[in-house]
């Protein structure tokens, strides 16, 4: 019996019946299993190791070009997946499958975070980053020879799942679905509080009341009721009066810091870069780096694909090159 094996009969033995096991894990293209990691665990690796991924470190979580202390897409990311392990592994469920949803749910995002899903949402119709998350690992990102990273399909559930109308099957998707807004709630207001936006004291009495003051207090508060409402069932949930106040908190989090008017001038501006990058691109698509040379036809989601992948820097690089003129002293 190989390691990959030996893990697979532990996780057999001590997770919970509800548990995803990854002895059963199903990938469209199958594979010879590797005689180290489960087929999760080779998930996330290949998550990790994707171009999509790195990108997250030079993509906006709230605050458009931060200094060092503040939270990317990437530093977010973690987060969920630390999150979302302590309470995989509270519950017996597997914490592999967890961290590989929580590694590939925002790969798709934007330039500028949601103010570049936005932008384009606007001049294409429709546009979701779980969505385009999904796409990115089972289409644009490459494994090998083969185009795709040929992920399970519990994974890419996750991942599609983790925002929006589809609840994940597994129950450890339905755990980054919550992990992912406590993480971001959490650290958002962690954040805000070194921006000056605002102080704890400014929290709505029952948030305070609830969940404490300070972002450690706040998650430990939020994990520990998923844990209590969620041992031994079938659905990872939260209790009502919890629930109620999360949503409290993401409507103070709404009106103070995602909706500031301190922000707005630059998401304004972003939004702008990201649209006319979108315009310029429909019109100049061989100028796409990276794109196939004297390609014949390029569509519509070319264009998306190529502007949804690009970092905040390189969207402003971009942007400059194409539009602002050089100034010759």
């Amino acid at each position: 019996m190989n390691i990959r094996e030996q893990i697979e009969e532990r996780e057999a033995l001590l997770l919970s019946p509800y548990a995803a096991k990854s002895r059963d894990a199903i990938r469209d293209v199958e594979e010879a299993p590797d005689p180290l990691r489960t087929a999760f665990q080779r998930d996330r690796d290949r998550i990790i190791h994707s171009k999509c991924f790195r990108r997250l470190k030079h993509k906006t979580q709230v605050y458009i070009a931060p200094g060092d202390h503040y939270r990317t897409r990437m530093t977010h990311t973690l987060e969920v997946g630390q999150i979302g392990r302590t309470v995989a592994r509270a519950l017996r469920l597997n914490e592999d499958l967890v961290e590989a949803i929580a590694m590939g749910h925002d790969v798709g995002h934007t330039p500028f975070g949601h103010v570049g899903e936005y932008a384009l949402r606007d001049m294409v119709g429709h546009f979701n980053h779980n969505e385009q998350s999904l796409r990115m690992v089972e289409v644009l990102e490459k494994h090998g020879d083969h185009q795709g990273l040929n992920l399970t399909t519990a994974v890419r559930d996750g991942i599609v799942g983790h925002t929006g109308a589809h609840i994940p099957v597994t129950l450890e998707g339905q755990i980054i679905r919550i992990v992912d807004r406590i993480a971001y709630l959490c650290h958002d207001f962690d954040d805000a509080q070194r921006a000056g936006m605002l102080t704890a004291e400014e929290l709505p009495f029952e948030v305070r009341e609830h969940f404490g003051m300070t972002p450690s207090s706040m998650i430990t508060a939020m994990v520990e009721d998923m844990v209590r409402e969620s041992l031994d069932k079938p659905a990872i949930s939260m209790s009502s009066d919890v629930e109620m106040t999360m949503n409290l908190f993401r409507q103070f989090m709404f009106k103070n810091v995602y909706l500031a008017p301190a922000l707005i001038p630059d998401r304004k501006k972003a939004s702008h870069v990201v649209k006319n990058l979108f315009t310029y691109f429909m019109e100049h698509p061989d100028d796409m780096e990276g794109c196939e040379s004297g390609k014949e036809f390029y569509s519509t989601l070319d264009v998306v694909d190529y502007v949804a992948g690009l970092t905040d820097q390189y969207a402003i690089k971009l942007f400059k090159q194409y539009y602002i003129p050089n100034i010759t002293l």
